[in-house]
């Protein structure tokens, strides 16, 4: 997958072989060809991933078709007429029985797939100008007086590159080396922990996946079958949609102790657990929640974490891109949508005839200026969602009218999802870069 070039014009370390820097690989060689060397760096000995089911947003379906891969996509992707992907929203905390509180106005389709089918994709339209590097975790990096950087990876070993990608997570190596090592004059040494240090919810997260014929033969008409649900509770709710063609059903379920954000999570922040545990929190929920559960295989607990909004996403030569920089709440199923985007955004930069290595910092610059605002207010705006889902209300006094006023709140809190598009923010992303280099829209 390696390829010898003879006259890169710079080099560029991603660290990171999730979908975001995955995705900043195919984009980096689609649109720069053989003149950039690219280096990924994965901590792991093969390209694996967390997770099960995964939403394709419309604006993300752009990105995909820009790169060529969005017909391979769609034929491993679930969508109509296999099922509703318009989510129906059920009030559950009733043991008896809840109740269908709305369904979803359709306005932007998307699709939804197995997470790894969306890696495996990813992996085949690396370009020839890439080179993998497996077990090698990034632990830090220095700045050379050349303006060249030296990685550092656990096992001992270094490399050399001229721009730095942190695509590393939650826990990202750059991000806290990034800020550790910026002036004192451009952050507040007092914020850097809170910058660098993922910060806990308060919420745990249970994951499972199994095949949707078990729940057929133990509650046919479980409107999970066929639906996207979110079933909604005080303080909880799950999330249930058919991927994989339909044959398999993913399940996230949702509890909250509002009261516990921002505190230090004591534990391991993923760990396998008993099917008493992840079925415990929802004994005051309708049936059809409680067959759903009863069918978790495998299930898995995840301590919600996120970053703290950043101040910046780039400085000189390196950058931070999705879960790096804005790893968000999973309401609206948008995280590895908009590291996508950050993706698209940032390597049709990168490749861009303007950017050379002396001005790759403007480019750094233009997609920060874009990609910042817009991805940190959906990760604001997610975790409003999720306060929503549940049943975070202003009273009780009227549960009726207050169902209705949070029924049309869901509804305007995913009007973002109409608004511009990556390829929009691309140009004007393109236009920052220009005006920085003095060059007319006319004359470039």
């Amino acid at each position: 997958m390696s390829l010898s070039l003879a006259n890169p014009k710079f080099r560029v370390a991603i660290c990171g072989a999730g979908i975001g820097g995955l995705a900043l690989a195919v984009t980096l060689g689609k649109f720069a060809d053989q003149d950039i060397h690219i280096d990924l760096y994965e901590a792991h000995d093969t390209i694996t991933t967390t997770g099960a089911g995964i939403t394709i947003p419309s604006r993300t379906s752009e990105v995909l078709k820009e790169l060529g891969m969005y017909e391979e996509i769609s034929r491993v992707s679930t969508k109509p007429p296999s099922f509703s992907h318009v989510p129906k929203y059920r009030r559950s905390n009733i043991s008896q029985g809840g109740f269908e509180w709305f369904q979803q106005i359709p306005t932007l389709m998307s699709s939804n797939m197995h997470r790894q089918h969306l890696m495996d994709t990813l992996k085949q339209y690396l370009p020839s100008s890439c080179s993998l590097h497996f077990n090698k975790r990034l632990t830090r990096y220095d700045k050379q007086l050349s303006g060249s950087l030296i990685l550092h990876f656990a096992d001992d070993s270094t490399s050399t590159t001229d721009v730095l990608i942190g695509a590393d997570g939650v826990h990202s190596s750059v991000r806290k080396t990034l800020f550790e090592t910026l002036d004192r004059d451009v952050v507040d040494p007092s914020k850097i922990r809170h910058y660098t240090d993922p910060s806990w919810t308060g919420t745990l997260v249970y994951r499972t996946v199994f095949p949707a014929k078990k729940l057929s033969d133990l509650d046919p008409n479980n409107v999970a079958l066929k639906d996207f649900v979110i079933f909604c509770g005080m303080g909880k709710h799950v999330v249930s949609y058919p991927i994989s063609q339909g044959t398999l059903i993913n399940v996230v379920a949702f509890v909250t102790d509002g009261e516990k954000a921002g505190t230090p999570f004591e534990g391991c922040w993923v760990s396998s657990v008993s099917h008493e545990e992840v079925q415990e929190p929802y004994q005051d929920f309708e049936p059809a929640v409680k067959n759903l559960l009863k069918c978790s295989e495998s299930t898995s607990r995840w301590a919600l974490h996120v970053v703290n909004e950043l101040p910046l996403f780039a400085s000189d030569r390196v950058a931070l891109m999705g879960d790096a920089c804005h790893a968000m709440t999973p309401y609206f199923g948008a995280g590895a949508g908009q590291a996508m985007e950050d993706a698209f955004v940032l390597g049709r930069l990168l490749a861009h005839p303007l950017t050379t290595l002396d001005s790759v910092p403007a480019a750094l610059k233009a997609y920060q200026d874009i990609r910042l605002p817009f991805s940190q207010f959906v990760a604001r705006e997610s975790a409003r969602t999720g306060r929503m889902y549940d049943f975070d209300m202003s009273s009780t006094a009227n549960v009726q009218e207050e169902l209705e006023i949070q029924k049309e709140k869901i509804f305007a809190q995913w009007e973002w999802e109409g608004k511009d598009s990556p390829i929009t923010e691309w140009l004007e992303a393109e236009r920052k870069l220009q005006d920085s280099m003095g060059v007319r829209d006319d004359c470039a």
